[in-house]
């Protein structure tokens, strides 16, 4: 994903030219009234979730309180499992689907038609997703102040949080998805592959740091994240490097990007590193955008807020991040293996993208489901021009207890044609994620790629 396990497989002949095409500009949009704005904190969460629990208590109240880990925990650890004890409330299988239609996303649907051996293991609901309190002081300043400008291109006025915690229309449910809270910096190690129907996989190995630059107060320009790694496996990719300026207005100024290939030994712009361009290393898989659940310009799609409904989503997947997971064991034909998935009971908010007509894309249509307490993609539906489901995204996150933040630890996107599936973000025998870092600015140039270790 991108801002996890990065572009740094990137190969020469995974390069493809692409033009953007800006939306018009139109007026600014208000942000709410200060009335609206009361209810964060009260009967809203700090970021704009429900705080009450659902009518038969199968989502509780969400208390703010953050998770402490079961056993010992130093930060630079993988993530104690909080919940250790506890077992799941029902199994949803092939056989028993249709019982769960309600709560199910078409993409769950397919791949429970598609494989006999993928269940869902659905455990009680714990609403965990926790932040600092400046996060939440900065969500009910944003609702007062931030605005979407361009066309729903760009964002005016966010500072450190999600920019509309009170939203009113799609674009707001996405950009509150791109600009949630990751912390201010993090450095990254994690592995990503493309499993077979078979079973059969080659890790590919990325190093990462990561720097939110509209966490930071004083930022006053457009720079939203700033990204550079490199790739450490396999062999015939090592040393290859990237470096993205994403900004938070694209109609501005469109995603920057810099790769140096380790075997030409020279620095070059990427200006293609976006929207549906094939993912590099995910065998056509996955598509550049799909990485993060969703990242980059909205410019393609119209997005329209359908509602809020309850689903069975991923959380708390603490045992997909243990370090005493092997992958050989989590990674089986044709899905993750169930023993180490958890699925559970949560509101999401339902966004569908539709392709503009004079744009292309190779998906026509677009469903997410974003979780309504983190404001992070959880699911996504994704259909071809002719309506037919292709593709399936999971994300499965985890709260970072020590920072604290809601991330995924894992993503998945399922190819439903063929029953191959790629996953990113494993870091069970990686060294765990450093969110203590403070990268200078001058690590984010162009030139230092070739001087990047």
């Amino acid at each position: 994903m991108i801002f996890k396990t990065l572009f740094g497989l990137i190969r020469k002949d995974s390069i493809l030219a692409i033009v953007l095409c800006a939306s018009s500009i139109q007026t600014a949009m208000a942000a709410v009234s200060e009335a609206e704005a009361a209810r964060l904190g009260n009967d809203l969460t700090p970021i704009g979730a429900e705080r009450a629990g659902n009518a038969d208590g199968t989502i509780p109240e969400w208390t703010g309180e953050t998770p402490e880990p079961a056993g010992r925990f130093r930060s630079g650890d993988h993530h104690p499992n909080p919940f250790p004890n506890d077992k799941p409330l029902f199994t949803i299988n092939p056989a028993n689907a249709s019982q769960y239609d309600e709560l199910l996303s078409d993409g769950h649907k397919q791949l429970l038609k598609n494989n006999p051996n993928f269940v869902m293991n659905v455990y009680q609901s714990r609403r965990t997703a926790t932040y600092p309190k400046k996060v939440y002081k900065n969500a009910k300043k944003n609702a007062l102040s931030v605005k979407l400008v361009d066309s729903g291109e760009g964002v005016e006025g966010s500072v450190g949080a999600v920019p509309f915690p009170i939203p009113k229309d799609g674009y707001e449910v996405m950009w509150n998805h791109k600009l949630r809270y990751r912390g201010e910096a993090v450095q990254t190690y994690a592995a990503s592959t493309v499993v077979n129907t078979k079973g059969a996989y080659t890790l590919m190995k990325v190093e990462a740091i990561l720097k939110f630059k509209f966490t930071d107060k004083k930022n006053r320009g457009n720079e939203a994240i700033q990204l550079v790694g490199k790739t450490t496996s396999p062999p015939r990719t090592a040393g290859n490097k990237l470096l993205i300026h994403e900004s938070i207005n694209s109609y501005e100024e469109p995603r920057k990007s810099w790769v140096y290939m380790a075997g030409q030994r020279r620095t070059r712009r990427a200006p293609d590193i976006s929207h549906d361009a094939p993912y590099p290393g995910a065998d056509g898989i996955v598509l550049v955008d799909n990485t993060d659940m969703f990242n980059g310009a909205l410019d393609r799609f119209d997005w329209k807020l359908i509602g809020k409904k309850e689903l069975i989503i991923p959380y708390n997947s603490y045992d997909l991040h243990s370090s005493e997971t092997q992958y050989e064991d989590l990674l089986q034909p044709r899905s993750l293996n169930p023993a180490y998935t958890r699925y559970e009971r949560h509101r999401v908010w339902v966004v569908e993208a539709k392709l503009k007509s004079n744009f292309r894309h190779r998906f026509g249509t677009r469903i997410f489901y974003i979780d309504e307490d983190s404001w992070q993609v959880a699911l996504v539906d994704q259909y071809d021009g002719k309506n037919n489901l292709i593709s399936f995204a999971e994300g499965h996150p985890i709260n970072y207890y020590e920072n604290p933040l809601f991330w995924y630890t894992l993503e998945v996107i399922y190819n439903l044609q063929d029953g191959r599936y790629y996953v990113s973000g494993l870091d069970n025998q990686e060294r765990m994620y450093d969110f203590t870092v403070r990268p200078r600015d001058g690590l984010f140039k162009p030139a230092s790629l070739a001087r990047m270790r």
